[in-house]
C-alpha cells in the first residue's frame, strides 16, 4: 500500500496548501481516551512542515512500528512514515488539544482530481487500473494513509475525523472516494473468506470497475463455502465501514510484499451513498 514508484523532486516544500477549511471541535463521545484524559477534538487540514511532521510520526508508529511497513523513504532515524507523495496532498489532522506531547492522533491524506493533474497520476496508479474512474468525468477525491494512534481506538476519534472529512467533500463538490485500503498480511489463501465475501457482495458496478494491475482474484471460494461470520470478522473496521456506507471495491487484489499487505481499491459514488450512515457521519460533531 505505501510502496512509491515516482521519484517527484524532494526539494519541493513539504507544506499543504492552506485552502479555506471548517475546524470542527469535539469530545470524546465514550467520555476519556486510553490516556485517561478527556479527548478536545479539533480537525484541520495541515498547514506547514511541523504539520506534516506530526502527521508523518504517526503514520510511522501505526504503519511501520505496528504493521511492519517499509518503503524508499521511510526515515527509520527520524521516525518518519513519508514518500514523494506527501508535498502533493492535503493532509487532514484530527488533533487532541488536551494532550501536552504530539496533539495529532489521526491523519487522512486526501488527493483531487485537479491536485493529480499537476503531477500526472494518483498515488493508487501504481496498484490499479484507474481508466473507469478517470473516464467518468466525475470528480474524484482519492483517500489513503488514514490511521489513529492506538489510545483513540474504538472512541469518537474516526467519527470526527470523517465528519471532517465530509465536510471536505462537500466543500469541493467531490462525486467518487477511492483509494487503496489493507488487510495485515499477504497470503492470499489466508484472506481466503473475507477477500471471497468482497467479490460475491461488495464488486463495484461496471462502469467504475478499476483492476489490480499484478491480479490477484478475490473470488478465491465459491460463494456457498464462504463463512459470512468469519469473513466479517477477518474484515478491518475501516473496510467495513465504507462498506456500511455504501462502497465497494474493484476487481482483484493487490499484494504489497513490502508492506506486508493486501490491498482492495475501496470506491464510493456520493450518489448512491447509504442516506441512513451518511447521516451519521455528516452531521455535526457534538
Amino acid at each position: 500500500m505505501l510502496a512509491c514508484v515516482l521519484a517527484l523532486d524532494q526539494r519541493q516544500s513539504a507544506c499543504c496548501a492552506g485552502i479555506p477549511f471548517r475546524i470542527r471541535t469535539g469530545t470524546d463521545q465514550k467520555g476519556t481516551s486510553m490516556t485517561g484524559q478527556t479527548p478536545r477534538f479539533t480537525t484541520r487540514l495541515a498547514r506547514d512542515d511541523a504539520d506534516l511532521l506530526a502527521a508523518q510520526r504517526l503514520r510511522y508508529d501505526v504503519f511501520v512500528r505496528e504493521l511492519g511497513g517499509d518503503g524508499d523513504l521511510v526515515d527509520h532515524d527520524a521516525g518518519l512514515e513519508r514518500d514523494a507523495f506527501d508535498p502533493h496532498f492535503d493532509h487532514l489532522l484530527l488533533l487532541d488539544e488536551s494532550r501536552t506531547d504530539d496533539q495529532v492522533v489521526g491523519v487522512y491524506r486526501l488527493l483531487r482530481d485537479d491536485q493529480a493533474g499537476h503531477i500526472g497520476r494518483f498515488y493508487s496508479d501504481a496498484e490499479y487500473d484507474l481508466d473507469p474512474l478517470l473516464r467518468s468525468g466525475r470528480k474524484l477525491l482519492e483517500l489513503g494513509r488514514s490511521c489513529l494512534h492506538k489510545d483513540y481506538r474504538g472512541g469518537a476519534g474516526m467519527m470526527v475525523l470523517w465528519q471532517a472529512l465530509a465536510d471536505y467533500v462537500t466543500q469541493h463538490d467531490i462525486d467518487i472516494l477511492f483509494g487503496t485500503a489493507s488487510f495485515h498480511g499477504t497470503d492470499i489463501d489466508a484472506l481466503a473468506h473475507p477477500l471471497s465475501n468482497l467479490h460475491h457482495r461488495h464488486l463495484v458496478s461496471e462502469d467504475l470497475r478499476v483492476r489490480s494491475k499484478e491480479y490477484q482474484s478475490l473470488n478465491v471460494l465459491p460463494e456457498d463455502q464462504v463463512d459470512r461470520r468469519r469473513a466479517v470478522l477477518e474484515t478491518p473496521a475501516l473496510i467495513k465501514a465504507y462498506l456500511r456506507l455504501g462502497g465497494a471495491v474493484g476487481d482483484g487484489a493487490f499484494v504489497d510484499h513490502q508492506f506486508n499487505t493486501t490491498d482492495v481499491c475501496l470506491i464510493m459514488d456520493t450518489q448512491r451513498l447509504n442516506a441512513r450512515q451518511k447521516g451519521i457521519y455528516t452531521k455535526d460533531a457534538k
